[in-house]
């Protein structure tokens, strides 16, 4: 790996602009199953649904083999070929509307190389900060992983079990994921990626035993339990992810607030293993 070359796209930055339109708003609530009347100009949007606005819409030619843009634009060109979402960090600190025009801008902070019993590691941090009328309304840092591709017979990747998984949850709500799900969540987000929708890539090319469920999509669903079981606003989210979650398996949302009501901490499982836990704070 040339990581001397990949520290070169430290502080390197982009800008998008983009509206808050209704559409998509509507398209995400059912998609995660919500009745929430319809949207209209002025209503405030969910904690993390800015993920539907400033999509890379790459031409079809310069996407890679696995669905996302070639690497070397924004982000750095990193030679490993699997790449996943990591974790993260959100602050709240105004609120975006329907109707609004909205900002971002992006800034690789950090590029960092590790090696693992998997293999080559590259870690990612990307920092974005939403403007809403010129407004920050949200600051965000971004974790992404690159790893090897699997050895040749090697088996897929076992889950670490949690303490958590074995709780019965305050909060709690169970779904089962399945390819209808992951391919709206990937429509509305305009990911490319086919380790959500491409069995055959997933098992043949990656090492997948099904579908991956979107990292982005499991932290919606912790913020969304949030909003359908506290009426405080989360103010801050941290989340990483600890283990994949494939298609067809059963998966608990889950949440347990603390006893002053000031923070949760809130986890995704799959069975008697976390697949994503955070911390939520109000």
């Amino acid at each position: 790996m040339d990581t001397d070359r990949y520290t070169d796209w430290i502080g390197r930055q982009e800008s998008r602009a983009d509206v808050a339109s209704a559409w998509p708003v509507a398209a995400m609530t059912a998609t995660l199953g919500r009745d929430d009347p319809p949207p209209r100009a002025g209503d405030p949007l969910p904690h993390g649904w800015h993920w539907l606005y400033f999509l890379d819409i790459a031409p079809a030619g310069e996407l890679g083999e696995d669905g996302h843009p070639h690497r070397g634009g924004f982000l750095p060109p990193v030679a490993l070929p699997r790449r996943m979402w990591a974790g993260g960090r959100i602050e709240f600190l105004a609120p975006l509307r329907i109707a609004d025009a909205v900002r971002r801008v992006s800034t690789i902070c950090k590029v960092e190389t590790k090696s693992g019993k998997s293999g080559n590691l590259v870690f990612v941090t990307v920092e974005h900060q939403v403007f809403a009328n010129d407004v920050l309304a949200v600051r965000e840092e971004h974790d992404i992983v690159y790893r090897d591709a699997p050895k040749t017979g090697a088996p897929p990747p076992r889950p670490a079990p949690a303490e958590q998984a074995a709780a019965t949850p305050a909060w709690q709500r169970e779904l089962t994921p399945d390819p209808v799900l992951l391919f709206r969540f990937s429509a509305l987000t305009f990911n490319g990626h086919r380790i959500h929708y491409d069995i055959d890539y997933c098992r043949d090319v990656e090492g997948y035993p099904g579908l991956i469920v979107h990292g982005p999509l499991q932290t919606l669903l912790l913020l969304d339990l949030c909003r359908r079981h506290s009426a405080r606003q989360v103010r801050r989210l941290e989340y990483r992810a600890q283990s994949p979650v494939f298609h067809g398996h059963p998966l608990a949302v889950c949440g347990e607030p603390a006893a002053d009501g000031a923070s949760a901490r809130v986890w995704t499982a799959a069975g008697s293993h976390v697949a994503m836990q955070g911390t939520a704070t109000f």
